[in-house]
């Protein structure tokens, strides 16, 4: 029952996971600029190590666009891609609490030298402006209510999971563990 539920929500949730890294993409005219020049090329995501508990993630894997920003290949993950990102992945709450907190996992990066230049430069300047988006929809102060309460609850978030971590190493290396 779980794997014909993934079945049905993955591709919603890839969809609009698509059409949140294109909003953040067209809001800076650069970063699409920047992937104009390899339109047409595959960049693909891998998750390392994760929970074998868990459904596994969806294919992450995305063609470029002529217009300079991404489509999701699909369900079924591409032939070939040009570029492969892939990222540790065996504590997926630990890792959606780093991307929350705005900090980049580690990367390990193979393909194409030049897609891999501009990707790298896309994650290090491009952010979500949530407040700005929020500022168009809610009233102001409720806006800046809610960006403070969602900043500090990703910070708490990424404390635990870095606690949970410390002490899961201390309990491996105690003796007689």
């Amino acid at each position: 029952m779980l794997h014909t539920l993934q079945q049905m929500l993955a591709p919603a949730v890839m969809e609009r996971l698509t059409l949140l890294l294109n909003h953040v993409l067209g809001g800076e005219a650069v970063a699409t600029q920047r992937l104009l020049p390899h339109a047409g090329k595959v960049v693909q995501i891998e998750a390392m190590g994760w929970p074998a508990l868990l459904p596994p993630p969806p294919p992450l894997a995305w063609h470029i666009t002529p217009a300079g920003l991404l489509e999701w290949c699909g369900a079924e993950p591409p032939p070939a891609s040009e570029l492969r990102l892939r990222l540790a992945a065996d504590n997926p709450a630990w890792l959606a609490a780093r991307l929350l907190a705005g900090e980049l996992p580690p990367v390990d990066v193979a393909g194409d030298a030049a897609l891999a230049g501009d990707v790298n430069w896309l994650m290090q300047n491009l952010r979500w402006d949530l407040a700005a988006d929020l500022d168009r929809i809610l009233p102001p102060p409720l806006a800046a209510a809610l960006v403070r309460a969602g900043s500090a609850l990703s910070r708490g978030l990424l404390a635990a999971m870095q606690g949970a971590g410390a002490l899961r190493d201390r309990w491996r290396s105690r003796p007689g563990a």
